[in-house]
């Protein structure tokens, strides 16, 4: 099961996140996500676990946790939803150019 993690430290990185979920089974992946640019903690990763009832009993006893001096969020991750690429969201360059017809 994936699961969500929300409200994270910015110094939580990938193997303490790990760490959080040891005790309720096998975990088979922690990543914390990072700005591309800067490569700094956005706050919140994925954990994946093997086990269903490992994953929804460590859901139901770490959301609302106190980590690091913040109330984490932890919740079954939704799938990613198919959604445009940012880079050309606008169609800025689609060949309708205003220019296009001036000359």
């Amino acid at each position: 099961m994936n699961i969500y993690v929300s409200n994270l430290s910015f110094d939580v990185q990938d193997e303490d996140l790990k760490d959080f979920f040891a005790p309720y089974g096998e975990v088979t992946s922690a990543k914390v996500i990072t700005d591309r640019e800067t490569g700094r903690s956005r706050g919140f990763g994925f954990v994946e676990m093997t086990d269903e009832a490992a994953s929804k009993k460590a859901i139901a006893e770490l959301d609302g946790a106190t980590v690091e001096n913040r109330t984490i969020s932890v919740s079954v991750a939704k799938p990613k939803e198919d959604r445009p690429s940012r880079g050309n969201g606008g169609n800025f360059n689609n060949g309708n150019s205003y220019n296009k017809n001036r000359y």
